[in-house]
């Protein structure tokens, strides 16, 4: 535990307000005046945040009793009539009172389409790996994934395989096609490129009669720029959709001395925007871990943020790309940003945190404290350079809100933030998760609660049914999470969240996004599938890693999100009630080998994430699952997982006997598994001599499931991580 200081009538930790002093002093702010406002703040919403809390384990006790009362499937009319009654569903907002009205957001917010990175800022190496995103590839996205079969001579082999790389070459032709078709003939028949009288024009192969042809574009306004000279240049920038696809020519390079045109590569704009997690994908559990986060969202937003990497046995030193400059066609200098738009995400309300003590000595929300010192950490953008904050608007992602009076909340807090920094009003700006059912029950009034702050709206499979199991814990068993996925709730969910972002106006204002690709090494499978978020009208939707988001960039090509919200098919008369019915399991859906295959997958699941988190303080990272496929594993997939085991559990579908059994020989599939890290430690503790923290945490989640509030895992991962950085255990 870090050494304390006392500041106004708190107690602080020394990294949290060696931070805070650093950022206040650059800025000319008073820091004993920042103190007292904070303890202030806190004074004034710290109940409030208690009371938040309070009202959804009293709404839950409600729905619980209910439950018992009336098992089963529950009557529609009759539990929509209970949820009203109690308070849990509320009236639709007044019209226009849901309308957004946010201003000063940034393009690639709100008007854009895009994909969007989510990375543990805790790592300052994926941080900026994932700033530098905005670009990425295509050829090597094409040629290091399994986007193209790997199988016979094209697999990649030790050297460059030609024949793959002549597989990658026609696929980065028919995207040009589709980017910027020609007036007559193909990309995939050009023999150079370059500039006359401010518009494009392509040199493609002889037709027969021995001379080459020359092409325009078929919409000269594809043309966006280029590099180097008009007659031989460099490089060539092109738009469609809003995003830029560009030409890199290179006739002395390894791929384009052997290309007709001197193409050396396809780079595409690709992760728009990145959401750096202060949250799921972190284990930050103490003051310490939560100043290293801080640092390193300052360091982004001063741009100092930078990391030595080794790789190809060479050193150096990484930093955060600069804008990245052209000549337009009428002859003008063209910038593009070179970096991703960065939110940052806060905690939800639930947990507390040692970063600052009240006067008592007690803890204090962990979110207001974040909500503080994120927006601290951005001042020297915000401020200052605007590099991220074009604007002059700071982006958050607020998760784990449950329904209009938290968002309200947020709110709340975001204007009392600004006032404490002398922040113009409404500088900070709210991204809503849609991953509660109370919020998606009441999205349409959770945006009017923060209708002139919201920039972001998104849905998460995995967050959204650990509520939905614990919400409706009571009811009866559920089905295994696969077929959950699969029921009509689900899909009414997805496309109620599009629909009610439309009507609420967050075109041209805010993002509308889904969820997470989960499969990292699955490319194909990737460019197959995930093409349905923009075909649904998602502006972004959320990718594991930079190859990820050039690839599915390609998907914002071949479709545009805002033309097919337009031809997206009404909702269901009664799209709530659809919402509202719980994903219950027949006595035919669980038969003994479904559950117990359903059984051994979440607790292999389960092990293989919370031993990274416990151990070694890994939030968020490829664990493989029980066939080795690797999987992006973060809280949301925990949750999940362990709130099925205790549905089981409670509704006697396993025992706590096969719990047990599953967990001790599933340690050891885990452990083989991680074999190769040398700071692994054995589940079971080395020969087997005892059950460690990360079992007891894996245990503990299922068993102790139905207690945990909405279901989260924080609150345990959080006590047993400390006791493993402690020495306790």
């Amino acid at each position: 535990m870090s050494a304390r200081v006392t500041r106004a009538d708190l107690s602080v930790a020394e990294p949290i307000a060696e931070f805070a002093e650093e950022s206040l002093s650059r800025h000319g702010i008073d820091a004993a005046a920042f103190w007292e406002g904070v303890s202030e703040l806190l004074r004034d919403l710290a109940p409030r945040n208690a009371e938040l809390l309070r009202v959804r384990d009293e709404l839950q006790a409600k729905i619980d009793a209910y439950h018992r009362e009336h098992p089963g499937a529950p009557d529609p009319e009759h539990y929509r009539g209970f949820l009203t009654e109690i308070g849990y569903l509320r009236p639709e907002p007044a019209a226009g009172d849901a309308t957004v009205t946010t201003t000063d957001v940034a393009p690639e917010i709100a008007t854009l389409a895009g994909p969007q990175l989510v990375v543990p800022i805790l790592n300052a190496r994926f941080a900026l790996n994932a700033v530098n995103a905005r670009w990425g590839s295509l050829y090597d996205a094409l040629y290091g994934t399994d986007a193209i079969s790997r199988d016979g001579e094209l697999a990649p082999g030790d050297g460059y395989n030609e024949a793959r790389g002549a597989a990658v070459i026609a696929r980065g032709r028919e995207l040009l096609d589709l980017v910027a078709p020609l007036a007559s003939g193909s990309h995939a028949d050009s023999t150079g490129y370059c500039v006359r009288d401010g518009e494009l024009v392509v040199a493609l192969a002889s037709t027969g009669d021995g001379a080459d042809a020359d092409s325009a574009l078929e919409d000269p306004a594809a043309f966006a720029g280029f590099t180097g000279s008009p007659d031989a240049p460099a490089s060539i920038l092109l738009v469609h959709h809003g995003l830029h696809a560009e030409i890199v020519i290179d006739p002395s390079g390894r791929i384009g001395a052997g290309d007709p045109a001197g193409v050396q590569d396809i780079v595409l704009e690709s992760a728009l925007t990145t959401i750096m997690d202060l949250e799921d994908s972190v284990a930050a559990v103490d003051a310490e871990d939560k100043a290293l986060g801080y640092r390193n969202w300052r360091g982004l937003m001063d741009g100092s943020l930078t990391e030595e990497v080794e790789k190809g046995g060479r050193t150096f030193t990484r930093t955060m790309n600069a804008d990245r400059v052209y000549t337009a066609p009428d002859g003008g200098e063209l910038v593009l940003p070179g970096r991703s738009v960065l939110f940052v995400r806060n905690v939800g309300h639930l947990m507390l945190g040692d970063a600052i003590l009240d006067p008592q000595g007690g803890e204090t929300p962990e979110g207001i404290v974040d909500a503080i010192m994120t927006a601290l950490g951005a001042l020297d953008d915000v401020l200052g350079s605007r590099a991220n904050s074009r604007t002059g608007s700071v982006y958050i992602v607020k998760p784990k809100m449950h329904g209009p009076d938290e968002v309200a909340f947020t709110a709340e807090l975001f204007g009392r933030v600004e006032r404490l920094l002398g922040l113009p009003a409404l500088t900070l700006k709210v991204g809503i998760m849609d991953e509660e059912r109370r919020t998606s029950a009441n999205l349409a009034a959770c945006i009017a609660a923060a209708r002139d702050r919201v920039v972001f709206i998104n849905t998460g499979f995995l967050d959204r049914t650990g509520d939905e199991i614990h919400t409706s814990m009571h009811a009866g068993p559920f089905l295994p999470k696969g077929a959950i996925k699969s029921r009509p709730f689900m899909g009414v969910y997805e496309a109620r969240n599009v629909a009610i972002g439309v009507d609420c106006g967050l075109d041209g204002h805010a993002q509308i996004g889904k969820g997470m690709w989960a499969m990292p090494d699955l490319m194909h499978d990737m460019l197959e599938q995930k093409i349905g978020h923009v075909r649904a009208g998602a502006s972004t939707a959320w990718v594991p890693s930079p190859t990820a988001a050039t690839l599915h960039a390609t998907h914002y090509h071949e479709a545009d999100a805002f033309a097919a919200r337009a031809a997206l098919p009404q909702l269901p008369a009664d799209s709530l009630g659809t919402l509202l019915a719980p994903p219950l399991a027949g006595e035919a859906d669980l038969a003994p080998e479904v559950v117990q295959e359903e059984l051994e997958n979440n607790a292999q699941s389960i092990l293989g994430y919370v031993v990274r988190w416990i151990d070694q303080g890994v939030g968020c990272s490829k664990v493989p699952d029980i066939h080795d496929v690797a999987l992006m594993e973060d809280r949301a997939t925990l949750r999940i997982s362990s709130q099925l085991l205790a549905n089981w559990l409670l509704h006697g579908v396993i025992t706590e006997a096969q719990v047990d059994e599953a967990l001790r020989r599933y340690a050891g599939v885990v452990d083989r598994q991680n074999a190769g890290d040398p700071r692994y430690e054995p589940l079971l503790g080395a020969d087997g001599s005892g059950p460690g923290v990360a079992f007891e945490a894996a245990r503990r989640l299922i068993l102790e499931g139905t207690a945990q509030p909405s279901g989260y895992t924080e609150p345990l991962l959080h006590e047993l991580r400390r006791a493993k950085k402690a020495g306790a255990r």
